[in-house]
């Protein structure tokens, strides 16, 4: 009997795998595996939150326009320019299906996030992966990999999973060798955890491009993972494009209130900023002293690499489980472990175990 078919290569995907959340045996185990942020939301969108209970039944703004009248004052943005969506990922994934198609191109780095390859394969294009330099987007590489065939290329900027990051100088030089026909897509998702000087996220550049958009989130530095937020400012014609597609009311209704009070506590937004710089500078200095290659991180976690034999990753990795934490694991990159950055006994906690097994 026939049976319904997918396209063959979505049947030759493997679906995306989150970091673990549950060990057995284990009740509450300590989660460093997902880059969420410890430090909390800011009070008043926990409060804005708890004030939608009464209006569940109804359906958000179709078009967020609250939010993004907010996000264009905050940034000094164009509101009409900005596209709110299901966290970034709805975003990015957006771009991928409006812009590629079977037998097309997408570029993005070797080690990037993961969804830029799972979401290329979804619409029968083809995913260009191209080797890191100093674990951040290789400018170079990137554009020797452009073909006739190339319709966008992905820059996370921050790079997930390696933390390392490209100066603005790169991206600038990175836009100016594409062809006006490609979008650059400039994933700023971990842009509020960035402390170096030479960092841009790109706002500017979409407002003098018709290529360009930039995509943030709310999940990380403002601690809305949950609620599932994210924007993106792009040229007139991409935003156009994506809200032709998009799928209406996007943003539940408790995310708007609580993504807008979120954007508007600037002072809690700092404040988690600097916790999260002490404490993931305080354990990239630590892990180096075990001897261990943590690299530069400007994100929310840090990146680190093992040796061989019986003080591997994976062996490591499974000594953290036994003792009830959870870091991730990532098949890419078999010699490293990524560690969010936790509360301080967390992160203390983590960093003792770690030096337990290394034996020092």
């Amino acid at each position: 009997m026939a049976a319904p078919k997918a396209h063959e290569w979505i049947m030759g995907m493997a679906p995306y795998v989150p970091g673990k959340a549950t060990l057995e045996g284990i009740a509450n185990p300590v989660k460093l595996s997902s880059n969420e942020s410890v430090f909390g939301a800011s009070p008043l969108a926990v409060e804005a939150f708890r004030n939608t209970a009464e209006n569940l039944m109804r359906y958000p703004d179709a078009n967020s326009n609250g939010l993004r009248d907010t996000i264009a004052e905050l940034h000094g943005l164009k509101a009409d320019n900005i596209i709110c969506g299901a966290g970034s990922d709805e975003l990015l994934t957006l771009l991928i299906h409006v812009y590629a198609g079977e037998g097309d191109e997408v570029i993005f780095s070797k080690y990037g996030f993961m969804v830029y390859a799972i979401q290329t394969r979804a619409v029968g294009a083809v995913g260009v992966p191209v080797p890191n330099k100093n674990w951040a987007a290789d400018v170079d590489g990137i554009l020797a990999a452009v073909t006739d065939k190339t319709k966008l290329v992905f820059v996370d900027n921050p790079n997930n999973p390696t933390g390392a990051y490209n100066t603005w100088d790169e991206i600038e030089r990175l836009h100016a060798g594409l062809r006006d026909d490609i979008v650059l897509v400039l994933d700023a998702a971990y842009a509020e955890c960035v402390t170096a000087d030479d960092y841009y996220a790109g706002s500017s550049m979409v407002e003098e491009n018709d290529n360009v958009i930039m995509t943030r989130t709310f999940s990380k530095m403002y601690a809305l993972a949950g609620l599932r937020v994210g924007w993106a400012y792009g040229a007139p014609g991409i935003i156009d494009v994506m809200n032709r597609v998009r799928m209406p009311f996007n943003v539940c209704v408790p995310g708007h209130p609580a993504a807008i009070e979120a954007a508007k506590d600037e002072a809690h937004l700092q404040a988690s900023v600097d916790f999260n710089t002490q404490w993931r500078d305080w354990l990239t200095l630590k892990l180096r002293g075990l001897g261990l290659d943590a690299i530069e991180s400007q994100t929310n976690f840090v990146l680190v690499e093992f040796p061989s034999g019986n003080k591997c990753a994976e062996a490591c990795n499974a000594f953290l489980m036994s003792k009830g934490y959870l870091v991730r694991a990532l098949p890419p990159l078999p010699n490293h472990l990524r560690i969010s950055i936790g509360t301080a006994e967390q992160n203390e906690g983590v960093f003792a175990l770690i030096s337990e097994f290394i034996g020092k």
